[in-house]
């Protein structure tokens, strides 16, 4: 199955599954820039590797809001679920974790392995 064809709302559902699991506090703005930065990366890969000038802005104009304010609410998820979230769960998806000493994955590092793991587990629906 193609990530094309699954309803919003059920990719929505399964990402903001894997970012709870994951440890993403749901309360912060990052949360919901991340979601759909991840949204947005497993339709289309290109804009993990211009997150600066294509992914920030296209999220900054969905929320109405700056792209540095987008960069560093997401940053800021990520750093809080590094240090509080499963570790289990990173480990099994980026092979580390704060357990083994290793520094936290760069936003970009972050949004393209969750995608890839989404677009991956729904291809093999």
């Amino acid at each position: 199955m193609e990530l094309s064809v699954v309803k919003d709302c059920d990719l929505e559902r399964y990402i903001t599954d894997i970012m709870l699991d994951i440890g993403v506090p749901a309360h912060l703005k990052g949360y919901h820039y991340l979601r759909d930065a991840i949204m947005l990366s497993g339709r289309d890969m290109e804009v993990v590797s211009s997150v600066t000038k294509l992914l920030y802005p296209t999220i900054a104009r969905h929320f109405h809001t700056t792209d540095q304010k987008v960069e560093r609410a997401i940053r800021n998820a990520i750093e809080v679920s590094w240090s509080r979230g499963n570790a289990r769960t990173f480990e099994e998806m980026f092979g580390y974790s704060a357990m083994s000493g290793r520094t936290r994955p760069t936003n970009s590092e972050y949004i393209a392995r969750i995608a890839d793991k989404v677009r991956l587990d729904i291809k093999a629906m």
